[in-house]
This record gives C-alpha cells, sequence and structure tokens, in this order.
C-alpha cells in the first residue's frame, strides 16, 4: 500500500500516532524512564543527535563517530549523557511538525525544538539551552508508529563554559 492509497482519515490518523511516540521519547527523556526509552524505536533505530558536541566526546558505533544503533544502546547513551558526572535536569520541548507519510509503513518529520538543561557543578548552577531540529524517520511495526532513525540539527547553543567538559570520552 503506497501513501496515496491511504485515507485522509487514515494519514491524519497516522500523522496522530507519530505525534504521540516522539512525545513519548521526550519524555522518557526528561523524566528520566531509561526502562521506557528504547521502548519507542525500531531494533534498527540509530540517531546521529551529538554532531555538535567536540570529536572527542562524541558517541560511536562500529568506528563511526555521533553514532548510536539500537534501542538498548539509544537508552543507555542518553541517560550516560544526562547523568555521568552529575545529574541533568532537562526540559525537550517540540513543536509545529512537519510530518510526511511516505507510505503505509513509512514516515519523515521536521520538529523546531528547544531543550533546557540545568545541573550543579559543585557550588555552581550550570545551564545549557539550545534550538534547533529533530530530523526523524518513522517505520510501522506491528501495528505501532516508531522512530527508526533521528538526526539532531542545531542553530543555537547557550550554555555556561566548559559544558562539554563533564563528559569523558566513550
Amino acid at each position: 500500500m503506497t501513501a496515496s492509497s491511504l485515507s485522509p482519515d487514515d494519514r491524519l490518523l497516522a500523522i496522530e500516532e507519530i505525534k504521540t511516540v516522539f512525545a513519548r521519547r521526550v519524555r522518557y527523556m526528561d523524566m528520566k524512564q531509561w526502562d521506557l526509552y528504547g521502548s519507542v524505536h525500531t531494533d534498527d533505530a540509530w540517531s546521529e543527535s551529538y554532531g555538535d558536541m567536540p570529536p572527542d566526546k562524541q558517541p560511536h558505533s562500529n568506528g563511526q563517530r555521533n553514532r548510536v544503533v539500537g534501542p538498548e544502546a539509544l537508552a543507555k547513551q542518553i541517560r550516560y549523557f544526562m547523568e555521568h558526572n552529575a545529574p541533568i535536569t532537562s526540559v525537550h520541548h517540540a513543536h509545529q511538525p512537519e510530518i510526511e507519510i511516505t507510505s503505509a509503513t513509512t514516515a519523515t518529520g521536521i520538529w523546531p525544538m528547544e531543550d533546557h538543561l540545568w545541573w550543579r557543578n559543585g557550588d555552581r548552577d550550570e545551564f545549557f539551552h539550545g534550538y534547533g531540529h529533530y530530523h526523524e524517520h518513522y517505520r510501522k511495526v506491528d501495528g505501532c508508529w516508531l522512530i527508526c532513525y533521528r538526526k539532531l540539527t542545531r542553530l543555537r547553543v547557550d550554555h555556561t563554559p566548559g559544558f562539554y567538559d563533564r563528559l569523558d570520552c566513550r
């Protein structure tokens, strides 16, 4: 079945289901529900969401920097980022998505996003405030829409000095 053969109601339903899976992902991240984070991804999902980090701080998979593959690895990496050295409190906002249904079982989406992160460094409050876009691909698996690819591009980042110093190489 092609995207053009879907009824308008089925297209709208798919878009709403994709919005829901995206919202769950950011809620699981902000609420630190690591046991659920992988559940919104396909088994072969991969992410290129760390490209704004210095190369020596980027995660890698099979020798490729800025790449994390698989739902368990995705959950493990974001948990590491959010809890390593100092726990981070985060708030992620995404809005006004451009979702294109490309077939009955595939779709793409671009989400304008903003994230706020806060943590303590000794007696100092530190912060990170980013603006950009999530570029995602989705696949319907066993009747459920899941994320199969994500790339984060940033337009602007404001942060306290030494933000990336809190991370060790992985």
